[in-house]
Parts: structure tokens; C-alpha cells; sequence
């Protein structure tokens, strides 16, 4: 179990992805999830699924992530906006490997590994009672930090180029676009980009399609 954590835009799915993808179970299920995106009735649904009739609107079983994910991995971005109800059933998950969907009694296991990753500070979460101090401890197995884009300025310009031909090959009316000029890295290098590789990625798409060299 990892969770990374680190500022909007720092790259912590793709960081989640490439730990899948080079580990053993690269050749099962990646489910990513935003916590943030979906209503707490929602998103209890999505991950443990639920049994036919168990709520309004409930027309038929739905196989939760969790389920699908077996064998694989499951990725719960922005965890620290998941509500506590929700924190208590996945504590059991993580201890037990099993859960009942919605509405159900039958116990169902499945060994997925859980990402999670948040950019808010879950120790003051902890503090203030909106997190679970056993589930922020059974969590934080193996802690990943991403630090902002303005700490590590020495990847500022392998990022611009990798973004910046990513762009290109989108756009494809981009081949008068060989690079980035050094007037333009120092540009790049010395601002502090608060949304960081996010906001990077976009600058960069936005000059690729204005320019023309």
C-alpha cells in the first residue's frame, strides 16, 4: 500500500501508473478513481459495488472497482476528501481483503493493491478529526512525496521537451516546431508555476499551437 502525496499537478497519477505498470501485476487491471469527483452514495457504489434494488435506482447488480480490479491495482486519488463512513469501509477492506457490496451480506475478497494520493496535508486531517488516524497509518506503508515543480528546477527542461514533442505528435501540424529556445527555457526555469507539470503541459500545448517554429 503507497500514498503519495504533493501539490495538484505534481504528477501523482502518472507517478501511480508507473508504479503498476512496473510491478507484478502490470498485466492485470489500473483503476483510477478521483474521490473528489464523485458523491460519498456515489462513490460507495463504484468502489464495492452494490446488489440489485439496494437504492433508488438501483436497477441491477453493478460489480464494484474493487471486484473488477483483482489482481491488480486500484488508485484513489484525492482520498483526503473521502468521507469518514466511507474511511471506515476501506480500513476493513485494507485489513481484510474483503467487503459486501451496497445492499449485500455476501463477503467478497480480492487482493488489489491500493494506491492512494492526496495534496492535502492528512496529518492536520488526522488532527482535526477528518481523517482516520488508523487508516492515514495503514495507508502510509511506503510514502511517495512529489515535491512542486519551483523545488526541482533541474527538471524543468527534460519535462518541457518530453511535453512539448507529446504536443506536437497530438496537434500534428506542429513540424516547423524543433524545440524550445534558450530565451524561452530561462523564461520557463525562472517562473515558479504554482499549478506545476499541469500548468506546464498546458503553456506548452498553448504555444504549439500558436507558434509556427
Amino acid at each position: 500500500t503507497i500514498l503519495i502525496t504533493g501539490e495538484t499537478g505534481t504528477g501523482k497519477s502518472f507517478l501511480s501508473g508507473a508504479v503498476h505498470f512496473n510491478s507484478y501485476r502490470r498485466e492485470r487491471s489500473f483503476i483510477n478513481i478521483n474521490c473528489a469527483n464523485i458523491p460519498e452514495h456515489l462513490l460507495e457504489s463504484e468502489l464495492f459495488g452494490h446488489e440489485k434494488g439496494s437504492f433508488t435506482g438501483a436497477n441491477k447488480t453493478r460489480v464494484g472497482r474493487l471486484e473488477q480490479g483483482k489482481g491488480g491495482t486500484v488508485f484513489l486519488d484525492e482520498i483526503g476528501e473521502m468521507s469518514l463512513q466511507l474511511q471506515a469501509k476501506m480500513l476493513r477492506f485494507l485489513e481484510e481483503k474483503s467487503f459486501e457490496r451496497v445492499g449485500g451480506n455476501r463477503t467478497i475478497h480480492s487482493d488489489v493493491r491500493i494506491i492512494a494520493a492526496t495534496n492535502r496535508k492528512t496529518e492536520e486531517q488526522v488532527a482535526d478529526g477528518s481523517f482516520r488516524e488508523d487508516l492515514y497509518y495503514r495507508l502510509n506503508v511506503l510514502r511517495l512525496h512529489l515535491p512542486p515543480l519551483r523545488e526541482r528546477t533541474e527538471c524543468i527542461e527534460p519535462l518541457a521537451l518530453q511535453l512539448l514533442n507529446r504536443a506536437c505528435r497530438r496537434l500534428r501540424g506542429c513540424s516547423g516546431i524543433k524545440g524550445l529556445t534558450p530565451m524561452a527555457l530561462g523564461l520557463m526555469k525562472r517562473y515558479s508555476w504554482p499549478g506545476n507539470i499541469r500548468q506546464l503541459a498546458n503553456t506548452i500545448e498553448r504555444a504549439a499551437i500558436l507558434e509556427d517554429s
